[in-house]
């Protein structure tokens, strides 16, 4: 008899602490989470003027028009990638992540420096080149991907760096772009721990604004 009412305190004790533990708290976490932190509990998502979510403030993606602010590569061309051109089978494999590709890596060195060959199919311009045809100065950030690969922030020096380029096909001042670049800069988280970034998509957000403000 004893043996019996050990087991049904343990069941209803199960039952007790799983109705606790699965459904209780998450729910009083989802609540207090939407109430103290709306934005980053629905994932930091970020919308235009119009209301629609264009992405988040904590997942880059890839701008390569001269009249954006360009993000570092990365593997964020997942999201975006066209499905009867995915060469590289993003879309099939879902990576995100950085390629761990050693200094030496062939592949790392081509895609940085480029490859020329005598077919125009097999030659590749490499994001030095690229940069420097575009008046870029390369920076770290601009050529090498983050650890994660969907990092969205580049460093204040890498936007300045593109100051140039997009003030031309813009038709804005660079100083204009430089006071943009301060105003969407991100410190140090406490002031100590981290280096000040830019978010790529919230500064070309700004950018956009100040245009047709313009």
């Amino acid at each position: 008899m004893s043996f019996a009412r050990e087991v049904n305190r343990a069941i209803r004790s199960t039952l007790v602490l799983w109705v606790i533990g699965a459904i209780i708290y998450p729910l009083a976490m989802i609540g207090i989470g939407q109430i103290i932190l709306p934005f980053q509990v629905n994932g930091s998502l970020i919308k235009n003027s119009q209301g629609q979510v264009i992405g988040s403030s904590l997942i880059g993606q890839p701008f390569t028009s001269e009249r954006y602010f360009n993000s570092r590569p990365s593997t964020t061309s997942y999201s975006t990638a066209d499905p009867k051109k995915d060469d590289a089978g993003v879309l099939t494999t879902g990576v995100s992540g950085a390629s761990n590709l050693a200094p030496s890596n062939s592949a790392l060195i081509e895609r940085i420096k480029g490859k020329d060959d005598p077919d125009p199919s097999k030659r590749v311009e490499g994001d030095l080149n690229r940069l420097k045809k575009a008046g870029i100065q390369p920076t770290a950030d601009l050529v090498y991907t983050s650890g994660s690969s969907l990092d969205p922030h580049i460093t204040p020096e890498a936007a300045k760096a593109q100051v140039n380029r997009v003030a031309k096909a813009r038709g804005l001042q660079p100083q204009q772009l430089e006071t943009l670049i301060a105003q969407n800069t991100d410190g140090r988280f406490l002031g100590i721990f981290g280096e000040p970034g830019v978010n790529v998509l919230q500064l070309n957000l700004a950018l956009d604004a100040l245009k047709s403000a313009s």
